[in-house]
């Protein structure tokens, strides 16, 4: 496939392998292999545990929002031990809830979040959570990405959740050219095949992590090096 708009390499990006045509078939193949033994994403760790339908991954994606996924995990595993289904959690004292929820970034806002959209769900949608990008973000507390993950993951549906890992590597491979997260998914629907919208979250979040990093990617051990253009790399390992 050929990229959408590919900016030119920082002329100070380390050297490597002739570049070759962004080939997503291959690039997702490579990426499967160089993240099979890496810790999973949090709410693809938690669809593999048993914890994927629609409720789960809405509240589980609320919980995931600015806390690490090896914080997200065990809270969302304590939080469902309790509550699996919005009857049950509405049914929780909100300083019970809270409690539940230490460990994550802002559990008191959150609690009042999760409370408010379970008992949204009883009274609106006859328990049942809304399928529609629009249904799920009119719950407070619920943006794009989250709903982008509750769409993909717990639905089925090919919907891009971009988070900063998929938005900085995307960017750094050259297929897209964006400032935002949000542009990178307009973006990235352009030239993504609908059958990897989903997965390019569950590879990208542990390779942004472990291999593409931030700051002084692992470019040599990568096996994605030869389609990627580097973008603003300057310094490598």
């Amino acid at each position: 496939m050929p990229a959408a708009s590919q900016p030119r390499p920082s002329a100070a990006a380390p050297t490597g392998p002739e570049k070759h045509p962004f080939d997503p078939d291959e690039a997702f193949r490579r990426l499967r292999i160089m993240v099979a033994d890496l810790p999973k994403a949090a709410m693809f760790e938690l669809r593999d545990r048993g914890y994927g339908s629609p409720y789960e991954q809405l509240v589980a994606s609320l919980i995931s929002a600015r806390t690490r996924d090896e914080v997200t995990t065990p809270v969302c595993l304590r939080l469902f031990a309790v509550a699996r289904r919005p009857e049950q959690m509405a049914a929780l004292d909100e300083a019970e809830l809270v409690e539940l929820l230490r460990g994550a970034t802002f559990p008191e806002p959150k609690a009042r979040d999760i409370l408010a959209l379970s008992r949204r769900i009883l009274a609106e949608h006859g328990g049942e959570v809304p399928d529609t990008l629009e249904g799920l973000t009119a719950f407070h507390g619920v943006g794009p990405k989250i709903a982008a993950l509750t769409l993909g993951v717990a639905f089925g549906k090919p919907v891009i959740a971009v988070d900063i890992h998929v938005h900085r590597i995307t960017n750094r491979w050259g297929i897209i050219a964006t400032a935002t997260p949000e542009r990178s998914m307009a973006a990235l629907e352009a030239v993504l095949p609908p059958h990897y919208r989903i997965e390019i979250n569950e590879r990208l979040v542990p390779f942004g992590k472990f291999v593409c990093t931030g700051v002084r990617p692992r470019c040599s051990a990568c096996l994605l090096l030869d389609m990627c253009r580097q973008v603003g790399v300057t310094t490598a390992r």
